[in-house]
């Protein structure tokens, strides 16, 4: 395993699909020992997008640097594995409905018994309580409860609009990764014998609408200043068409301003009382951001990002995602990896976004094949060869990886 930060951690991995498998491939790419349990026909990410065989691009991407079990759920005697498991390990994280779990025999009341100071982490679409709590939730539900198809309205029109990535799965991954590691951090400040077991509660609506607060729900922010003119609508996005392409264009200082201003040639603006505060400019982004894509349409990307940056104004070319992979400064920082892997070939990752000055992350992490594991984990748990086979023949666990 790699050493990291979080090397000597062992993390219990119940979740499936995304906010929590992503939460604890974090962790596992800072060094903690995640093992992934799975049923016999696997996370359903195994089937989801390129790949075959139950390795897919989705499933490596959100699932790498793992180790991985596969066992049958409502057997005695997997319940009696993961029990044993439980007892070795610092974290467990499930995703289930609430109620699901308790009927598994692995909630959290039953875990403290077997581990008295775990780290017990539920990820839920809505809570533990309240009329959407056994709700079925993806992604777009969330999007739609939250408030982000409104802020993705478009300039002069009402239709709502979801956003193309997975905001509220993400967001909740990096809340419950970064709860986790304070939920250990408070542990390890916690003597030995006053320590005790912690339920994390977190929902991705919580996690979503939190993640909006600071600017999308300022117009919510004071209370009694709920008009509802703009809450959607307040800007359009900063895309703006050159002659050849197109780049984003931001500023939020008077000297940003300033520096635009003379950029575009248009220092009458300085003076214009629609824009001559930044309050003004707020109120008229409208009128504001449409007469500088007015002024942008006229000169090429190239042309107008020299001139941008020699006034001190944030500006970046709009690229593709192919183009990503090839930008200065993405290279620069040294962030996509390719190497080759055992079922899919040629593949690229980016390395863990945190760069830690006395760890080096995995640099060919590999997602683990269903049930790749088993015989090691179990051997670990003091299983051998002959009890291995048994419980494999009883199908209580499943097929085993060479």
């Amino acid at each position: 395993m790699p050493q990291g930060p979080l090397s000597g951690y062992r993390v219990i991995d119940l979740s499936q699909v995304l906010s929590g498998p992503a939460a604890t491939m974090m962790l596992a790419d800072q060094g903690a020992d995640v093992i992934k349990i799975e049923p016999f026909d696997g996370d359903i990410t195994r089937a989801m997008g390129v790949g075959e065989n139950g390795m897919t691009a989705f499933h490596l991407n959100i699932n790498r640097g793992k180790r991985a079990m596969s066992v049958d759920l409502k057997s005695p005697k997997a319940l009696e594995i993961i029990c044993q498991l439980i007892r070795t390990a610092d974290v467990l994280v499930q995703n289930f409905r609430p109620g699901v779990i308790e009927k598994l025999g692995l909630g959290y009341e039953a875990v403290k018994a077997i581990n008295g100071d775990i780290v017990y982490v539920s990820i839920s679409g809505f809570g533990p309580k309240g009329p959407y709590s056994n709700k079925r939730v993806y992604d777009p539900v969330i999007q739609a409860l939250s408030g982000i198809t409104d802020i993705q309205v478009d300039v002069g029109e009402d239709r709502p609009r979801m956003m193309r990535t997975i905001i509220p799965d993400k967001t909740t991954a990096l809340t419950a990764a970064q709860a986790i590691t304070a939920a250990l951090l408070s542990r390890e400040r916690t003597a030995p014998e006053e320590r005790k077991a912690q339920h994390v509660e977190l929902a991705m609506l919580d996690a979503t609408i939190a993640y909006l607060w600071p600017e999308a729900m300022m117009k919510l922010t004071v209370c009694g200043d709920e008009d509802t003119m703009g809450i959607g609508q307040v800007t359009q996005d900063l895309v703006f068409k050159t002659t050849d392409g197109y780049i984003t264009v931001g500023v939020m200082n008077n000297a940003q301003w300033v520096g635009l201003c003379k950029a575009l040639e248009r220092e009458d603006w300085l003076e214009d009382e629609r824009f001559n505060t930044p309050a003004k400019r707020f109120e008229n982004a409208r009128e504001r951001l449409a007469a500088t894509e007015a002024e942008l349409a006229t000169r090429s990307s190239a042309e107008w990002l020299e001139i941008l940056d020699q006034n001190g104004v944030p500006s970046a070319p709009i690229l593709s995602r192919v183009e990503v992979l090839s930008h200065e400064q993405v290279i620069a920082n040294e962030l996509i990896h390719e190497y080759e892997h055992p079922e899919m070939g040629r593949v690229r990752q980016p390395r863990p976004a945190a760069k830690f000055e006395h760890a080096e992350p995995e640099v060919n992490p590999l997602a683990p094949r269903l049930g790749e594991h088993n015989r090691e984990i179990l051997t670990e748990l003091g299983y051998d060869d002959a009890a291995i086979e048994e419980l494999l023949q009883a199908k209580v666990i499943g097929a085993l990886q060479p």
